[in-house]
C-alpha cells in the first residue's frame, strides 16, 4: 500500500515539477514509512535530503494529502550509516543536520497551540522560499485572551465571524488601526481558531515584509512558478502590516494577482494595516480598490474602560507567576488613565511593575508604581498644546485661527470652536478656566457648555463624531 501510494504521488509530481527535476530529486527518493503525520524517505546523500526538504516538501505534502494521508512533516534518512536527516513541516518547516555518528532520524516539531512557547528563529538569507512558508503564531494571542470593549467590539465580532469558517461572507477582511491596538492579536486568534477547528485547512499567516522578501527571493532564484503555486494554493491568506508594500511596485503587482486568484477561488483573505487602505500613500489604486471591496474595520484607540479591563485581565495572569503579590486600590485606575496610547506599553508597564515588586518584596502601591515606572509615565504624558489643537481644527474646517479665538458667534465658527474646546479638555491637562483664556478670554462656563455640546452631538451627528475622531488621531499621531 505504501509503495502504491508513493507511485501515485510520484506520477503527479512528475507533471508538477517537470522531467528534469523529477529525475534528479524525486525519483531517487525511497519511501520508508508512513507513520502518523510523518513520511520518512531514504536518500542517497545528506545534500539531497536537505535540498528536497527545502525545495519540494510542500509539493510532496500536498500530494500525500490529496491521497487522504494527513502528512505534516517529511523526514529524510541517508542510506549509509553515517547519515544526516532533515525534517520539514507544512506550517513552519525546520531543518536539522545530524552528526555523522547519528543513525536515527530527528524530528523537528512544528509549533502547536498547546506548547508553552512558539519556536522563533532568525531568517537567514540562504533559506529558500518554501522553508519560510509561514510566520510562527504566538500562543498568547487567542480570542480567550482578547479583551473586548467599545473601541474594538466590531473588529472582534468580524474576526470571530471569519474564524468560524464556512462560506466566505466578506472578502477581504481588513483590520486597521494604530500601534498596539490589537490587530496582530486578532490575526493570530483567527489563525489559531481556524487551524484548531479544521486542521486540514491550509492557513498561511505572514507579514507584508515576509511576502516581499519571498517574492524578491523567488525572482532571484527563478522560482516564480513555485512562489505562485504556494500562495495560490492556500485556503486562508493572512497578511499583516500591508502598508509595508506601499511604493514597492513589483511586489504590489504580484500581491494584486495573488489577491485576485484567491478571491476567484472563494478563498478567505485577511489583511491588517496601520491606517485605512485609502489613506496608505504610494499604494496603487487598484490594490486600494481590492482592499476596500470587503469589510474594512477600524480598531479605535482604547478608552479608559477598555484599558482598565485589559489591566485587570493581565493582573490575573501576572498573579499566576507572582502569587504572593497584591495590588493596592487605585493603582490600575492610575495606570489606565496615564498610559493611554498603546496597549503594549500598558502591558509592559504592568509586567515591569510585578517583576520589580517581586524583587524588592513590596506591595504594588502608588509610591512603588511611580518610582518603578517614572520613565514610562514621563513618556506617556500628553504633550499636545492648546495652540496645536486650535491650528489643526482651523485647518480641518478651512477657517482662520483668529476666527476660532475671536468673538464671532456664527455657526461656521462656533461649532469648530466647540470642537477645539472639547479636544483641549480631552487631550491636555489644562483646566477649564485656562482653556477659556486661550480662546479669547472666555469664561470657563462657556468652555463647559462647548464640551458638553460636542459630547451630545457625537452620539447623534455622525459627521461631528467623524471630525472629532479624525482630529484626535491626527493630534496623537
Amino acid at each position: 500500500m505504501t509503495e502504491d501510494t508513493w507511485d501515485r504521488v510520484q506520477q503527479r509530481l512528475l507533471k508538477t515539477v517537470g522531467h528534469n527535476n523529477y529525475k534528479t530529486w524525486i525519483e531517487p527518493l525511497e519511501l520508508q514509512s508512513l507513520n502518523d503525520d510523518v513520511a520518512v524517505f531514504t536518500v542517497p546523500t545528506n545534500f539531497m535530503g536537505n535540498y528536497v526538504g527545502q525545495n519540494f516538501s510542500d509539493l510532496i505534502l500536498h500530494e500525500f494529502n490529496v491521497d487522504g494521508f494527513h502528512i505534516q512533516r517529511l523526514g529524510f534518512k541517508v542510506a549509509v550509516q553515517t547519515g544526516a536527516s532533515a525534517i520539514s513541516g507544512k506550517r513552519a518547516p525546520l531543518f536539522e543536520v545530524m552528526d555523522d555518528d547519528a543513525s536515527d532520524i530527528a524530528l523537528a516539531e512544528a509549533p502547536v497551540k498547546a506548547a508553552p512557547s512558539v519556536v522563533k528563529r532568525p531568517v537567514a538569507e540562504s533559506e529558500t522560499l518554501e522553508a519560510l512558508q509561514a510566520a510562527p503564531l504566538d500562543p498568547r494571542f487567542t480570542f480567550d485572551s482578547f479583551v473586548v470593549g467599545k473601541p474594538n467590539e466590531l473588529a472582534h465580532a468580524a474576526a470571530r465571524r471569519v474564524a468560524e469558517g464556512g462560506p466566505v461572507t466578506f472578502n477581504p477582511l481588513v483590520l486597521y488601526g494604530g500601534v498596539g491596538l490589537g490587530k496582530t492579536h486578532l490575526m493570530h486568534a483567527i489563525a489559531w481558531e481556524l487551524t484548531e477547528t479544521n486542521p486540514d485547512l491550509n492557513v498561511l499567516y505572514l507579514s507584508a515584509e515576509q511576502f516581499m522578501y519571498r517574492f524578491v527571493q523567488a525572482l532571484r532564484e527563478r522560482k516564480m512558478m513555485d512562489f505562485k503555486h504556494l500562495f495560490r494554493s492556500v485556503d486562508v491568506l493572512m497578511v499583516d502590516d500591508v502598508q509595508f508594500i506601499a511604493g514597492k511596485d513589483s511586489t504590489q503587482e504580484e500581491f494584486f494577482h495573488t489577491f485576485n486568484a484567491l478571491v476567484d477561488q472563494n478563498k478567505q483573505i485577511i489583511i491588517s494595516a496601520d491606517r485605512a487602505p485609502g489613506e496608505i500613500k504610494e499604494l496603487e489604486e487598484r490594490v486600494k480598490s481590492r482592499l476596500q471591496c470587503g469589510l474594512v474595520v477600524d480598531l479605535h484607540p482604547t478608552d479608559y474602560e477598555l484599558r482598565l479591563g485589559i489591566l485587570q485581565t493581565k493582573v490575573q495572569e501576572q498573579r499566576m507567576t507572582y502569587p504572593g503579590l497584591s495590588v493596592a486600590d487605585g493603582v490600575l485606575e492610575f495606570l489606565a488613565h496615564r498610559i493611554s496610547t498603546n496597549v503594549r506599553v500598558l502591558e509592559g508597564a504592568l509586567t515591569r511593575l510585578f517583576a520589580f515588586a517581586s524583587l524588592v518584596g513590596r506591595e504594588i502601591d502608588m509610591e512603588l508604581t511611580q518610582d518603578c515606572l517614572a520613565d514610562v509615565l514621563r513618556a506617556s504624558e500628553r504633550k499636545i498644546t492648546v495652540e496645536e489643537i486650535q491650528r489643526k481644527v482651523s485647518e480641518h474646517y478651512n477657517i482662520r485661527m483668529s476666527d476660532i479665538i475671536g468673538p464671532k458667534r456664527l455657526r461656521s465658527y462656533a461649532r469648530p470652536r466647540q470642537v477645539a474646546m472639547y479636544l483641549c479638555k480631552q487631550l491636555t491637562s489644562r483646566s477649564l478656566p485656562e482653556i477659556g483664556r486661550r480662546f479669547g478670554g472666555r469664561d470657563h462656563t462657556t468652555v463647559m457648555h462647548g464640551v458638553k455640546r460636542i459630547e451630545e452631538l457625537r452620539t447623534v451627528d455622525g459627521q461631528i463624531a467623524e471630525d472629532v475622531e479624525m482630529l484626535r488621531r491626527t493630534l496623537e499621531a
